[in-house]
Parts: C-alpha cells; structure tokens; sequence
C-alpha cells in the first residue's frame, strides 16, 4: 500500500535526482576494507545546530569507521528532502534511506502508534526512552509498517517536554487557554488534547507558526524549550507555561529492503552506533534545553509553572477515549510501568 500523502514539486524534483546518483551507484567506491561504500541518505527537517543532526552526524561517522567504510550516513537538514510527511513517502519508496519523522506521522499508518502520542503517558525522558527502545514492548509495532509500506521504525529521539506558550499572558489553569487559538500538529490526538485543554486547536505546518504568532492568526502554540528558541517564536509569544502535557518522541525510519540486505556484521554495527547516537541525542537534549530557557529569558520571555492537577484532570480521559485495542492498553501499561 502506497501512503497516499501530497509530495511538493521540489521534493519530487530532488527525489528524482537522487534516484538518478543511486542508480548510478548508491557506492562511492572501494571502502576500506575492500568492498563497496553505501552512503545512506537520511531526511531531517532541523537545523545543523539541533541535537538530531549533531547526534545523527555523528552516528554515520561512526558507523563508517564501525564497517570499515562499507556504510556511511549523509544528513539532508532543513527539510531539504521534503516536509517529514513528504520523507516518509520517499523513504517507503527506497528513493530515500532514512528519515526523522514525528509520531504523528507513523499515526496516520498504524494507530497503535499514538499510544506514545498520548498525553501524560511518559512522566519523564529517561522512562520515555526506556519503553521505546525495549523489543519487548515495541518489537511488533516496529515492524508493522514492513509488508505494506516498506518502513521499519528503529527507534527514537525525544522531543522533549512540551509545554504551552502564548502571547496573551502567562497560563495557570485550562480556563487561561479559553478562546485562545493554539498550533498543534496536524493529528486527531493533538487537536483533541489542545481543544480538552481549553484552546482553540489550530493545525499547521511548524515553518508557518512564526508568521502566524506575528500576524495574529495564532495565540500560541505547544512545543518544546528547544524548538521554542531555534524557531525564536520566544520574539513572538513571551509567555512559557510549563503545561508539561506530553513528552514528544521523533522516530528515526529505514527503507525495509535495504535493512534487510545488510550482512549481519553491518547490521549488528548499525545497531550498536544508533544505541550511542540516541544516547547522545538524550544529553545533547538536556543541555540544549538549558541553554534555551537561558536565551529566552534573556529576550525577556518569561516562564511559568501550571497548576498541574487541573490540566492533568482534563487531560486524563483522552486515555480512555484513544485507547482501543488490547495492544494498545499493553504498550500504554508498559510505558506507565517504566517511569514507576
């Protein structure tokens, strides 16, 4: 089954000419160790300064010296491939290799994903880490995108915690959020906990938010410390209320055929360098979100605490209303089970 989702003209314009290198040869000649150089070409809609491309980066590095030159990763930023819906198309067509693409991408393809879309269904990084990167809970899910889409999910980067931000005013309560309309992405879940949170949920593209807080088409938006500040939407909406609604996740996705057709040595390799990349990717997180807050506030946003019990009251009964199958309560009883 094809994903039936829009590409731009750029995109396809790109994915055309680099169809035309890899069958040109997807090699870059003799490796190292005597056979052929794989370069692998992995979509990414960050900046080079964000911790997905550092520890990504750094993660091909690795894993061409770990197979002596055999495998080598080349990061696209800035959405140089396409927007991630549009990434996640070319890579289930082998035309890309790999992708960071949100949850709420995969979503739309296998519902069981939104478990860990769901609010407060992580209560912290370390736990959200733990669960989405334990074959035990999520070995099935990964590989339910294979048959029909071609994509093996292989793990995960945190978003981070995200938290509301307005230019209105500091928000304390869900009634602070009253007639305010707020971003969120373009998912049933999302719009369904922004609108349960008192907003007025608005889907859009993340590139399009600055200009929309700026021209007033938007109050607000929920994001992480991170993206808050690489996307200066600090200049725009001053007030940082820490909401903390959910912990968000990225997911790091691979073309299934050519998983398949590494050799158990590259393989094996590929998997010990991604373990240190998301490590990496974890510490980076920290750091870099300290450093946010320290330049927002210097720019004069100012951040705030919630009173928890009540976003956490309405948040709640989402659980119950997008929980619908047995294995979807059993991953959502692991991760919960996890941050215990």
């Amino acid at each position: 089954m094809r994903i039936t989702t829009p590409v731009r003209l750029g995109a396809v314009a790109l994915a055309a000419s680099l169809t035309l290198v890899a069958c040109g040869s997807g090699d870059d000649g003799d490796a190292a160790g005597g056979g052929e150089t794989k370069t692998l070409r992995l979509a990414l809609n960050q900046t080079e300064q964000h911790p997905s491309f550092v520890a990504l980066d750094n993660f091909g590095k690795r894993l061409e010296e770990a197979t002596d030159g055999r495998l080598g990763i080349q990061v696209y930023p800035n959405a140089t491939l396409g927007a991630q819906q549009e990434a996640l198309q070319l890579v289930s067509d082998g035309t890309v290799d790999l992708a960071i693409v949100s949850g709420t991408q995969l979503e739309n393809l296998n519902k069981d994903f939104s478990v860990f879309n769901l609010p407060l269904v992580f209560d912290s990084i370390e736990s959200q880490m733990k669960t989405i990167h334990d074959p035990a809970v999520v070995g099935d899910l990964y590989s339910s995108l294979e048959a029909n889409n071609k994509v093996t999910v292989v793990g995960g980067f945190t978003q981070g915690t995200r938290n509301v931000y307005s230019k209105k005013g500091p928000v304390n309560t869900p009634a602070d959020l009253s007639g305010q309309k707020i971003r969120v992405q373009e998912s049933e879940l999302h719009t369904s906990m922004i609108s349960a949170m008192g907003a007025s949920a608005t889907p859009m593209e993340f590139g399009e938010v600055y200009t929309a807080l700026q021209s007033g088409v938007l109050d607000g938006a929920e994001n992480n410390e991170v993206s808050y500040v690489t996307q200066k939407h600090y200049e725009v909406a001053k007030f940082y209320s820490r909401t903390n609604h959910l912990v968000g996740l990225d997911f790091l996705i691979v073309n299934s055929d050519l998983l398949k057709g590494f050799s158990a040595e590259d393989k094996a390799a590929f998997d010990k360098e991604w373990a240190a990349a998301y490590a990496e990717h974890t510490d980076l997180w920290a750091k870099d979100t300290e450093k946010s807050i320290a330049t927002a506030e210097a720019a004069g946003a100012k951040f705030n605490e919630v009173d928890a019990a009540a976003f956490e009251a309405v948040l709640k009964p989402l659980t119950d209303k997008f929980l619908t199958s047995d294995a979807q309560r059993k991953i959502y009883d692991a991760a919960q089970s996890a941050g215990s």
